[in-house]
C-alpha cells in the first residue's frame, strides 16, 4: 500500500515508450489560437486580459532590457499552471512532480540571469557577492557564503515545486483511500473526510497556479539584479 501511493509521480510509459514528451506537448493544444479579427470570442478575450495583466504584473520592477524576457517568463507561466492543474484530473501525469523536469527548467534559465549580469555588467553582479560595509576579516566568510546561496538558487526553485506537488497529491490520495475505507463502515466519518477531500483538492488547485507564478516570480527577480 505504501509504494502505490507513490506509482502516481511514476513517468508513465506504453510499450515501453515514455510518454513524458506527450505530457509536455499536449496543454499548448488546449489553447485557442489568436485571430486576426476585430471581434472575437469570450475565451480569447479572457485569455488576452490575463496575459496582459500577468505580463505587466511581471515586468514592472524590470527595466526596459528586461521586457526582452516577458515572451518567455508569460509563456513558462502558462505552461507550468496548466501541467499543474491538468495534474489535479483523475488518472492522469503530472510531470511537474518530477525534479528532474523542474531543474531542467530552472538551472538553464538560471544560468542565464547570472550570464546576463556577468556580460553587461559583471563589476555590480560580482559585488553581489559581498555586502556593502562587510569587516575586513568577515570578506572570505561571506564570499564563499554569497556564492553558496547563488548555486543554491536552482535548487530551490525546483525542490520548491516539485516538494508542493508531490505533497498535495499525496494528501488528497492518502484522504480519498480514508474515505474510501471508512464509507461503509463508518459513513458519517465517511462523509466528513470526502468534505476535508474536497476542501484540500480547492486548495490544491489555488497552490497549482500559485506555485507556477512564485516560480516564474522568482526569475524574474534574479533576472531584475542582473539587468
Amino acid at each position: 500500500m505504501v509504494l502505490s501511493f507513490f506509482d502516481q509521480f511514476m513517468s508513465p510509459s506504453y510499450l515501453g515508450i515514455p510518454l513524458m514528451a506527450l505530457a509536455l506537448i499536449l496543454p499548448w493544444t488546449l489553447y485557442p489560437k489568436p485571430t486576426s479579427q476585430w471581434i472575437s470570442n469570450r475565451v480569447l478575450t479572457l485569455q488576452g486580459w490575463f496575459i496582459n495583466r500577468f505580463t505587466q504584473q511581471l515586468m514592472l520592477p524590470l527595466g526596459r532590457k528586461g521586457h526582452k524576457w516577458a515572451l518567455l517568463l508569460t509563456s513558462l507561466m502558462i505552461f507550468l499552471i496548466t501541467l499543474n492543474m491538468l495534474g489535479l484530473l483523475p488518472y492522469t501525469f503530472t510531470p511537474t512532480t518530477q525534479l528532474s523536469l523542474n531543474m531542467g527548467f530552472a538551472v538553464p534559465l538560471w544560468l542565464a540571469t547570472v550570464l546576463i549580469g556577468m556580460r553587461n555588467q559583471p563589476t555590480i553582479a560580482l559585488g553581489h557577492l559581498l555586502p556593502e560595509g562587510t569587516p575586513t576579516p568577515l570578506i572570505p566568510v561571506l564570499i564563499i557564503i554569497e556564492t553558496i546561496s547563488l548555486f543554491i538558487r536552482p535548487i530551490a526553485l525546483g525542490v520548491r515545486l516539485t516538494a508542493n506537488l508531490t505533497a498535495g497529491h499525496l494528501l488528497i490520495q492518502l484522504i480519498a483511500t480514508a474515505a474510501f475505507v471508512l464509507a461503509p463502515l463508518m459513513p458519517t466519518v465517511a462523509l466528513l473526510t470526502a468534505t476535508l477531500l474536497l476542501l484540500l483538492t480547492l486548495l490544491e488547485v489555488a497552490v497549482a497556479m500559485i506555485q507556477a507564478y512564485v516560480f516564474v516570480l522568482l526569475l524574474s527577480l534574479y533576472l531584475q539584479e542582473n539587468v
